[in-house]
């Protein structure tokens, strides 16, 4: 399937997405819906393959799922605040996140149910897409420390290329973004310095350039300016046909983002934490196909739930059935390793 296609298809996801959002918006306020419905809220990451699964599920299930794409920290909020049946992130929870999410006791669980990746997109004038880019140096980018697209660093990456010495400007979420938490995990295990100064959450303080608001945000704002820099899940790279870098991995290579990358940093987990909680940016060097930034992203449910077996029907289709959906959009189907993990979870839920 050509990019184009993909991009196409990925659009058609967005407005079914965003009209079930408008749809929902109503609904959001209570997690009293009735049991042919579920509400979520959260990720953005993940709403090309929730808006997949939407339609799927409501054929299978007579369920009906409105999902509203309002980032990471926004999904955490409505999970913590129980206004929705479920919340989304591509960050797992912090401890203190966890303590603040239990309410009279009833705590709540993360579930890795989508696999994707962030990645590095330009728009520089003249220079072509895949320009080769390391962590070091996208920490320096962001950092303020390298400042034009010719810059010595840059230009040693990829000879042979004439780069223009256009003024970068580094784009960042200003929004609560699992985006953000995956790209600084990143630049965070890359990077002493990052780790240091910056550190690694949804939101952080960046040190140069403009914020903009979610994944359309920073789409938009790389489009428009020239010598621009952002960063975005895969799937929205393709929706908007932007040029995108090339990261080197550990073991030197510069591996194109898809599913055959990201799936073999999925490979290299070796066990999965208590809570769920992973992390595979970075990924070895014995892993030489690796993408760098790859990622989990969360369903984040309450351990008790009025509407319990619903809620726990359409999760545990999502970590099984729904997988399928998942390549067309450039997510990963889960390892099996995971789904086992997720179904133990799941079954954690009562009524």
């Amino acid at each position: 399937m050509s990019l184009r296609k993909i991009g196409d298809l990925l659009g058609a996801a967005a407005l079914a997405l965003g009209a079930a959002a408008c749809g929902s918006s109503s609904s959001t306020s209570s997690s009293s819906s009735s049991s042919s419905t579920l509400v979520g809220a959260g990720s953005t990451l993940v709403a090309p393959l929730v808006s997949v699964w939407q339609p799927e599920y409501l054929k299978e299930s007579k369920v009906s799922v409105a999902y509203s794409a309002i980032g990471s920290g926004g999904g955490i909020a409505q999970i913590t605040a129980r206004t929705v049946n479920f919340g989304a992130s591509d960050a797992p929870l912090t401890e203190d996140q966890f303590k603040e999410a239990t309410k009279e006791g009833v705590g709540v669980v993360q579930i890795p149910w989508a696999l994707g990746s962030v990645v590095a997109v330009y728009h520089v004038e003249g220079v072509p897409t895949h320009l080769k880019l390391t962590g070091p140096v996208l920490a320096e980018i962001y950092l303020g420390k390298i400042t034009s697209w010719n810059d010595p660093k840059i230009a040693a990456l990829n000879p042979g290329l004439k780069l223009p010495a256009t003024k970068i400007t580094p784009v960042y979420r200003s929004d609560g973004s699992g985006d953000t938490y995956a790209f600084t995990d990143y630049l965070s295990k890359i990077s002493s310095e990052w780790k240091s100064q910056v550190g690694n959450a949804t939101q952080v303080k960046f040190p140069a350039g403009v914020g903009a608001k979610g994944s359309s945000g920073i789409s938009a704002a790389v489009t428009s300016t020239n010598g621009s820099i952002g960063y975005l899940t895969l799937a929205y790279v393709l929706q908007g046909h932007l040029d995108d870098a090339v990261v080197q991995n550990a073991a030197g290579n510069y591996p194109v983002p898809g599913p055959t990358t990201i799936e073999a940093a999925a490979k290299t987990l070796k066990e999965v934490p208590a809570d769920n909680k992973i992390s595979i940016v970075n990924p070895p060097a014995t892993a030489p196909e690796a993408y760098p930034i790859s990622t989990f992203t969360y369903a984040l449910v309450p351990l008790k739930a009025p509407n319990a077996s619903t809620l726990k029907a359409f999760l545990k289709w999502a970590v099984t059935t729904g997988q399928k959906f998942g390549p067309k959009l450039d997510f990963v189907p889960i390892p099996e390793k995971i789904r086992s993990v997720d179904e133990a979870t799941i079954n954690k839920v009562e009524g």
